[in-house]
């Protein structure tokens, strides 16, 4: 029993001479975190953005998978051009038929039973501008120019860009 008095004894001395955190060390606790968050904050700025611009390739990557569903079943003659898409310069584009006579214009036709919707996750979900490919048929090889513009004139996306010129580096957002 004295042996297990002197026990409690030593722990209670022993809890008293230990001391909590001072108000600097909690301090510098606090300064570490608050760097760490700060580091965190922009890190994850950058990926949204990313994020966003990785949509905006993905939505022009879309076009030209559309675009060759169509020529798949849309066989494009010898030599002729054909504009596909949802939108020129802020028009629905609709079936039409290669004017041949005076000024020379392609064919064209819509996209849109192909492609359910398209927005421009980089200007607040609004629609593009303009969103096209432009087909060319050339010794029985397509060749596909996608041009995907942004409403707002800051953002610069991708005119008569190749499918393999479709990286995240070539959009720009100012």
């Amino acid at each position: 029993m004295l042996e297990r008095l002197k026990e409690i004894w030593l722990d209670a001395k022993q809890m008293r001479d230990e001391r909590g955190l001072t108000l600097i060390e909690l301090l510098v606790v606090v300064v570490i975190l608050g760097i760490i968050a700060a580091i965190a904050v922009v890190a994850i700025g950058g990926l949204i953005e990313n994020s966003r611009k990785d949509a905006v390739v993905s939505d022009a990557k879309q076009l030209v998978a559309a675009a060759k569903l169509y020529t798949s079943s849309n066989p494009i003659q010898p030599g002729e051009t054909v504009k596909l898409g949802l939108k020129d310069n802020g028009n629905l584009i609709k079936e039409k038929a290669a004017v041949t006579t005076g000024t020379v214009a392609p064919r064209e036709d819509s996209l849109a039973k192909y492609i359910d919707e398209m927005k421009d996750s980089l200007n607040s979900d609004e629609d593009y501008k303009s969103s096209y490919v432009i087909v060319k048929e050339a010794q029985g090889k397509y060749t596909y120019s996608v041009t995907l513009l942004s409403d707002k004139s800051t953002n610069t996306y991708f005119t008569n860009a190749a499918p393999d010129a479709l990286k995240r580096s070539a959009v720009e957002v100012k």
